[in-house]
């Protein structure tokens, strides 16, 4: 068997049950461990796991019987074997990682299961986006399943991404093997107004009986949550607050608690388990977005365990938040999340259930990282020319275009703005209204008011189209900017900075390299992650990629800017379904009431 095929249940069943008796022998066999069961919420000690077909065939107290002449003997040395650990919902372009060099990255830190909603490629060049990821995603190590893109672009007829996509589209991918359903319906809006296209992809989901992904944002939950919820998602991460986390449980939703690079929201919602009681098979941890750098230095889903760990969650309930509850979300609690005869041979040995530290992990009964390293086999795609060419604008970019005029037949010195302010470690933005001076007949960022400007650059269809505003929250001083590619979920070119002619020189470097992230001070470029592949994706090593980041970051703090992982931040300014104000190609825009705003307050 090669290292990312694993047979179908159907198929080894009778080999299963025959090593299970003893009459045929394991390929594997774990010893003296102490097997923690998330189907019972208990720690066995003594135990021993034979593993056949990449499955588990036995787990009980004396294998054995199991072992014959060509079986591996394992010793566990009684540490702790538990399930490989699944994230409910991510995004791999969020590592800025090939889905190759994301297993690379994570399967050290004990993942060995993803579902992934591939959006941000989607929106860039749409099906065969998909398909490329697809192909590549399936070939790895460990379990990637994909969940197909619903809204691309994520709220149409209020920005313009790369690609669409339609019922006929989505029809069409989501009966394939490892696509497990229909990824985050982000345009809560559409649903709650009958949107017939939303619907349509809804209903093409459930009539193949696979899952809804959900994206409910707002802080209401009122009628327009209860309609969103009836409409048909089976989960959602968008929660902030313990309300949220009880009232999706309650209305029968999946509640995913998420510890990204930049979002922090398991703290304040895991005391719906640990302090109100409720049912914890409802919750599951996730990470949603993490990038290289995190990946790399701080963890995957063993530190979004932790750290559940950490906020008074007991850890075999966070585990079972982790593995089991994850696979039972997407109708696959038969074939993975568990230690239990017949699922797949996906495990972890660690010594210590509250700091879990990652000594080995196998996926599909095949080791795949010890010790930190990744040990397993690799199998990249190599990706066509037209992905490493998907940034287009109108040249040159010139400090000019930065220009904000004030509206026509003002005659004041100061005009009140409408500025996008960041909220540290959350996705929501607050709508801030801010005085602005007008100087030389211009509009500009003050830096002691924290504000700077942003800009939005198309960067599909080379429009020339630039659209400019403000932005509160970053700190940043002295003259800078910071612009990438990166720009959830249509991924125009996002520059912000305190200086025209730093932001031109930005922006015109990513130009040249095709994509990625850039930070210039003083007109000097002080920081670069190159990601050629649609703007977002590096296959270069991920520890290259991390370290790149890691630079980029400190240099962000030598601009004055405090925020941690702000960069993640600076992603998502142009996110038009998350409240409360963003950016988009088609202007300022009022997430909560689904209209575009003026920049100025007349």
């Amino acid at each position: 068997m090669s290292q990312n095929t694993i047979k179908s249940w159907h198929e080894v069943a009778p080999q299963l049950t025959q090593v299970a008796l003893g009459k045929a022998k394991a390929d594997l066999v774990i010893t003296n461990v102490q097997w923690v069961n998330v189907q019972s919420r208990e720690i066995i000690a003594n135990t021993d796991i034979a593993v056949a077909h990449g499955r588990f065939a036995y787990c009980g107290p004396n294998a054995k019987h199991c072992i014959g002449p060509g079986t591996d003997i394992l010793n566990g040395d009684d540490r702790y074997i538990i399930p490989g650990l699944c994230d409910g919902h991510m995004h791999i372009e969020s590592g800025m990682l090939t889905p190759a060099r994301f297993t690379e990255a994570v399967t050290p830190h004990g993942t060995t299961t993803m579902f992934a909603d591939p959006h941000e490629m989607a929106n860039v060049m749409g099906l065969e986006a998909i398909r490329l990821m697809y192909n590549e995603a399936v070939r790895q190590p460990i379990n990637i399943f994909l969940q197909v893109p619903s809204c691309v672009p994520s709220f149409p007829g209020f920005e313009d991404a790369g690609a669409e996509l339609d019922v006929t589209d989505i029809a069409g991918l989501i009966n394939a093997p490892n696509i497990i359903g229909l990824g985050e319906m982000m345009d809560f809006v559409g649903v709650i107004n009958g949107d017939p296209k939303l619907f349509g992809e809804m209903a093409a989901t459930r009539l193949v009986g696979k899952t809804i992904g959900g994206h409910y944002p707002s802080p209401d939950l009122g009628n327009n949550f209860h309609a969103y919820v009836a409409s048909g998602p089976a989960d959602d991460h968008e929660g902030t607050r313990e309300i949220d986390a009880v009232e999706r449980a309650r209305r029968g939703m999946r509640s995913m608690l998420r510890l990204g690079s930049a979002w922090y929201d398991v703290k304040k919602q895991i005391t719906a388990v640990t302090e109100r009681g409720l049912d914890p098979r409802n919750f599951i941890l996730c990470t949603d977005d993490c990038d290289a750098a995190t990946l790399i230095h701080d963890g995957h889903m063993d530190r979004v365990v932790r750290h559940a760990i950490e906020c008074g969650c007991e850890p075999l309930i966070a585990l079972q938040m982790a593995t089991i509850n994850t696979a039972s979300h997407f109708g696959l609690e038969r074939e993975l999340g568990s230690i239990s005869p017949g699922r797949r041979a996906d495990f972890v040995l660690t010594s210590d259930l509250e700091k879990l530290p990652i000594d080995l992990v196998y996926a599909n009964g095949i080791k795949v990282a010890q010790e930190g390293q990744f040990v397993g086999l690799l199998k990249p795609l190599s990706w066509p020319a037209e992905m490493k060419e998907t940034v287009r604008v109108k040249q040159p970019i010139r400090p000019q275009e930065f220009d904000i005029n004030p509206p026509k037949g003002n005659n004041r010195a100061t005009l009140k703005a409408n500025v996008i302010g960041i909220i540290e470690n959350q996705a929501p933005t607050k709508l801030l209204q801010i005085d602005l001076d007008v100087k030389e007949g211009l509009v500009e960022g003050d830096q002691g008011k924290d504000v700077c400007q942003i800009a939005l650059v198309e960067r599909h269809k080379a429009s020339g189209a630039v659209i400019n505003g403000f932005v509160s929250g970053f700190g940043y001083k002295g003259e800078m900017a910071l612009a990438s590619t990166i720009g959830h979920d249509s991924h125009h070119m996002i520059v912000v900075g305190t200086c025209k002619q730093n932001m031109a020189l930005a922006a015109h470097k990513l130009v040249e390299t095709n994509g990625g992230i850039t930070l210039w001070r003083d007109g000097q470029q002080k920081g670069l992650v190159k990601l050629p592949i649609g703007g977002l994706l590096s296959d270069a090593p991920p520890s290259q990629v991390a370290k790149d980041l890691v630079k980029l970051r400190q240099e962000m703090v030598n601009c004055g800017c405090n925020l941690n992982n702000a960069f993640m931040q600076h992603t998502l300014l142009a996110l038009v379904v998350i409240p409360e104000i963003r950016i988009s190609n088609r202007g300022i825009f009022n997430v909560i009431k689904a209209e575009f705003v003026d920049l100025f307050i007349q």
